[in-house]
């Protein structure tokens, strides 16, 4: 048993020197986590549609407020500021003063973040409405409820978080990505068990269990490392207060990314009961590739990129082309497959007995739309990491900022001149995500020189083409086995009928 033991601890702690072998690490532990977070969509479909869906939509729109406080707060600055100076300042043997920077950045965050959680609290009611105003009484008091709940959940992310920053600083990647399985196997304990007693509150009470259990696996080989925090308040050293100026851009454009996130909220909540819910499930399916490979990936290089971009530039371009060509090697051919197989894809996800066809198809339609950004978006997550690397925040803040606008203006086109509904904010969001995307990499260039080479558009190019035909052949199959074989349209024909 000690032996056992051992080897495990040895296991979760051991190094990834590599880009590629951080993101297989990364990518393994996500895809088994996105496929738990799917088993948490299906039964949030199965217990709360077919009478009771516009809790589940008061529920997601609930849960965006206090994620929002810690993705601004405490992602803004783990990933643009305290990754890679920390890195560095391993990298240089420099480890008295990076433990120092830690426990002083994460006083600082959590003092912040504790102010700011206090005040959502206090006017859940009057920022819930702002953002929902298409919930009144008892929707909107149910919201008040759930976001006050989902606060706690926030303070365990928000220690959870430096500690995987520290992790991944160090090129331990494993435990970090074995954090959000925990994360949502305790919303599945809430649905499951807490649900049948307390209805929607239940999940509520599952992400404060899951949000523990996110926190409790990091501790150790935090500890082990060893980062001991300590509460200490020293914002007049050098690398806290540069922590805090890359800190402030990235902050702002966080808030601008989660500006599409407000918007579909905004819109949704004033169509039909189950709208925002058959958003949410479509965004989950398209998010899990262009997660899986972009941000893997993405994660993976930062520390990499940020050692290199300081000490050697060519060095630093040949290893963001080959991530992103990585990147475009897997998103562009899962694209096209979810589009072609989206219905089906559908239905075999969220297929349960309460899900209805009409929702099926309404669903399976914004995913077909999102799909057409899959590649664009798993590019952004190295893009913008590129330019952290550089400590760059300013470009990725701007560009945000456009994109945001036409996010905006077109959801509001499509929404409701055109009458698409949650397909026009998905349309739009995909169009922006596009836009995003060109304009980074043509910035990006501008800054580092040598990515538009023939060495790099060639592969592109061929992974395109590739693509294009396995899609073509993949739906010519598709209507063969429809006229033929069985109605691939509806799934039943190979599974349990679930309409």
């Amino acid at each position: 048993m000690k032996n056992l033991i051992k080897n495990g601890t040895s296991i979760l702690l051991r190094k990834q020197s590599s880009i590629l072998s951080a993101a297989v690490i990364i990518m393994l532990t996500y895809g088994a986590s996105a496929i738990v977070g799917l088993l948490r969509d299906r039964l949030l479909a199965a217990t709360f549609f077919g009478g009771r869906e516009w809790q589940l939509d008061v529920y997601f729109a609930a849960f965006l407020i206090p994620d929002t406080i810690f993705q601004l707060v405490v992602i803004g600055a783990l990933s643009a500021a305290f990754i890679p100076i920390f890195s560095q300042l391993v990298a240089r043997n420099q480890e008295k003063d990076a433990w120092y920077i830690a426990s002083a950045s994460m006083t600082v965050m959590m003092t912040v973040f504790g102010l700011m959680s206090l005040v959502l609290a206090i006017f859940a009611g009057q920022v819930s409405h702002l953002i929902a105003p298409g919930f009144t009484g008892e929707k909107l008091d149910l919201m008040v409820g759930l976001v006050r709940i989902m606060m706690i959940a926030q303070v365990f992310f928000a220690f959870s978080g430096f500690l995987g920053g520290v992790l991944q600083a160090y090129q331990r990647f494993l435990v970090p990505a074995l954090a959000p399985i925990l994360y949502n196997v305790g919303i599945i304990f809430g649905i499951l068990i807490l649900s049948p007693f307390w209805g929607i509150y239940g999940a509520a009470v599952g992400v404060i269990v899951g949000s523990f259990l996110h926190l409790v696996i990091q501790i150790f080989p935090a500890r082990r490392l060893g980062f001991s925090p300590k509460p200490i308040w020293d914002l007049s050293h050098p690398a806290v207060r540069e922590i805090g100026r890359l800190m402030i851009p990235r902050t702002l454009a966080l808030g601008v990314d989660r500006i599409e996130q407000f918007v579909a909220v905004f819109l949704a909540t004033m169509l039909a009961d189950g709208s925002l819910s058959l958003f949410n499930f479509a965004r989950h399916i398209y998010l899990l590739p262009a997660s899986l490979f972009g941000a893997t990936i993405g994660q993976a290089s930062l520390p990499v990129l940020a050692s290199q971009a300081g000490n050697d530039k060519e060095t630093f371009k040949r290893t963001f082309s080959s991530s992103l060509l990585q990147i475009l090697y897997f998103t562009v051919p899962a694209g096209v497959v979810i589009l072609v197989l989206r219905i089906p894809l559908v239905r075999i996800v969220f297929g349960a007995k309460s899900f209805p066809w009409p929702a099926t198809i309404l669903t399976g339609q914004a995913v077909a739309l999102f799909s057409l950004s899959i590649a664009a978006q798993a590019a952004i997550q190295l893009l913008i990491r590129g330019f952290y690397a550089f400590k760059n925040t300013r470009i990725p803040l701007a560009v945000g900022v456009i994109s945001a606008i036409l996010n905006l203006g077109l959801s509001m086109l499509f929404t409701y001149e055109f009458g698409l509904g949650i397909r026009g904010l998905a349309l739009s969001i995909s169009l922006a995500g596009l836009f995003e995307a060109v304009a980074l990499f043509f910035m990006l260039n501008r800054i580092v020189g040598g990515l538009m080479t023939k060495q790099f558009w060639n592969p592109v190019l061929k992974i395109i083409a590739a693509s294009v035909i396995m899609g073509v052949s993949l739906w010519l199959l598709m209507r063969y086995l429809d006229r033929i074989v069985f109605d691939t349209t509806k799934t039943s024909s190979f599974l349990a009928e679930s309409e």
